[in-house]
């Protein structure tokens, strides 16, 4: 079975002293309803790679551990599979490394060709034949089960384990996507 894991929210954590709805909002836009992501002009990329670097990114240690654990057993495949912008190479890199993340996978993807998040990562789910991926971005997620219905998709949040269709779930710590 091949599982997809995305990066941030999920193994690197937002920084702590700039609230996540605030990011969210930087990062993604609605036109006319559509899910769009808003590729950051200079002097916001600028500000970006500050609040990447590595001291303001805490690592996820739970679900670090719980990787660790998990990529033990070489029966599945796991990837990793992030949308982070090209102008963010260097500091992924540095993190990846920093938190020995690139041992945890098969293979990493990233989006260093700045298309939108949510196609690139549909594509890659697609390519790789993810039986099951996560995330931390819903609309994200219900762009991507509405187009891959065979893939099971969970939103990892802090709050609530629920269904939101045949193929979208929330859950609140990784282990649940494997019952």
């Amino acid at each position: 079975m091949n599982f997809g894991f995305d990066l941030d929210k999920i193994f690197i954590d937002y920084p702590p002293f700039i609230p996540a709805r605030l990011i969210d909002r930087l990062y993604k836009q609605k036109s006319d309803g559509v899910l769009w992501y808003r590729i950051p002009s200079k002097p916001e990329r600028f500000l970006r790679l500050i609040t990447h670097y590595p001291l303001f990114r805490p690592p996820i240690f739970e679900n670090i551990r719980f990787m660790q654990q998990i990529s033990r057993d070489k029966k599945h495949k796991h990837y990793l599979i992030s949308s982070r912008f090209s102008f963010l190479r260097a500091t992924t890199e540095t993190l990846l490394k920093k938190y020995g993340l690139y041992s945890l996978f098969k293979d990493a993807f990233f989006n260093y060709k700045d298309k939108q998040p949510h196609l690139f990562k549909a594509a890659i789910i697609e390519k790789l034949n993810i039986h099951r991926y996560v995330d931390d971005d819903l609309p994200l997620l219900q762009f991507i089960a509405a187009r891959n219905p065979k893939t099971k998709f969970f939103w990892l949040n802090s709050e609530k384990n629920e269904a939101f269709g045949k193929n979208l779930f929330s859950i609140t710590h990784l282990s649940q996507m494997f019952l």
